[in-house]
């Protein structure tokens, strides 16, 4: 298994796949690092020699934010979105969805499984 910038990559696929397992990386991208480089994306991964591997992580590691510091990155962001208080921010706090959709219905991704309420007990039942 080649090990690019921290990453374990799977040694079975094709590089131009194999690169997406890196955080930050999708195939767009992979594919445009394998083109910089000179490098087949139909070259499985376990076929790289040390020389291509290194290639590839120097480029990665120039031109591109990638793993633990995009993670924090993205988590800077959301909090400072949290603590201006803007709309997006408080819709991240309250754990609801931030980009306008309806929330009647759906959105249970975000809200999480349903709480069922008790309903309202009928007034036939009191005579």
């Amino acid at each position: 298994m080649p090990r690019i910038v921290g990453v374990d990559i799977p040694a079975q696929k094709k590089i131009g796949i194999a690169l997406t397992s890196v955080y930050g990386i999708g195939y767009t991208t992979a594919r445009r690092i394998l083109a910089e480089v000179g490098i087949s994306t139909d070259v499985r991964a376990k076929d790289l020699t040390d020389d291509d591997v290194s290639r590839i992580a120097n480029t990665i590691e120039k031109n591109h934010v990638v793993e633990g510091q995009l993670r924090r990155q993205v988590q800077q962001n959301l909090a400072r979105l949290r603590e201006i208080a803007c709309y997006r921010g408080l819709r991240h706090r309250r754990g609801l969805p931030v980009r306008g959709q309806k929330t009647r219905a759906n959105a249970r991704t975000r809200k999480g499984p349903r709480k069922t309420v008790a309903g309202k007990k009928s007034v036939k039942g009191q005579h």
